[in-house]
């Protein structure tokens, strides 16, 4: 269960990020809403997960979907550079988050 709430806070995560995104495209109120929320929420499915999963575990899992969803949004809805090494380098998140799960 612990691995879904952590799964819940990366998607807050990327939602947040999201959020910022706004406000930097001057959709400010809005984006601060979504922001404050996404990761307010974030935080605590990651405070739930901390109770049964080790933090440098939770906490990089954490980051990591983070740093992959909004890389991906970025790719996808925002023209965000897609060259190979940049690919590459989101591949090795995946790994690294891979490796964090079956390493406990």
């Amino acid at each position: 269960m612990a691995w879904l709430w952590l799964l819940a806070a990366g998607a807050c995560e990327i939602v947040g990020v999201v959020g910022f995104a706004r406000i930097s495209h001057g959709q400010r109120i809005s984006g601060v809403i979504i922001a404050g929320t996404a990761f307010s929420a974030g935080l605590a499915c990651l405070h739930v997960a901390m109770t049964a999963l080790p933090m440098a575990v939770a906490y990089g899992v954490f980051t990591g979907l983070g740093a992959l969803g909004s890389t991906l949004i970025g790719i996808v809805f925002w023209g965000d550079s897609a060259r190979p090494a940049r690919l590459v380098w989101v591949a090795g998140l995946v790994i690294a988050v891979i490796g964090l799960r079956i390493s406990m």
